[in-house]
């Protein structure tokens, strides 16, 4: 009988089911935010602006970006894992892209509360 130990990371299941779950999140999001916008009468900045002045909307878009940018990383890093063979430019992206949606995340949260 053969013993195997199992190492790694364990990325498979739990990467999976995230961007399953972020994957769902954001259609709701943009089915309601597409259904609020229909709903309305008339369509404007002043709307734009009411919809966007409370905490609600403002978290629940700031999460709907936050869930973009975990769905973003695992599938740029399996891609990136999978066809980009040589580890130090395999590094280099990781560390990029990591950047930039650290980036993005600053730069969401200053949008929507106007810091």
């Amino acid at each position: 009988m053969v013993n195997r130990i199992v190492t790694g990371a364990h990325y498979g299941l739990r990467d999976w089911l995230g961007q399953r779950v972020t994957a769902a999140f954001m259609a709701l999001y943009i089915l309601a935010l597409a259904g609020w916008v229909m709903w309305q009468p008339a369509f404007g900045y002043d709307v734009w602006t009411e919809l966007f002045s409370g905490n609600l909307m403002r978290s629940v878009s700031l999460l709907f970006l936050l869930s973009l940018y975990y769905h973003a990383w695992v599938g740029v890093r399996d891609i990136v894992m999978d066809y980009v063979k040589p580890a130090s430019v395999r590094l280099l992206i990781h560390v990029l892209v990591i950047l930039a949606l650290i980036l993005y995340a600053i730069w969401a949260v200053q949008i929507l509360w106007g810091i």
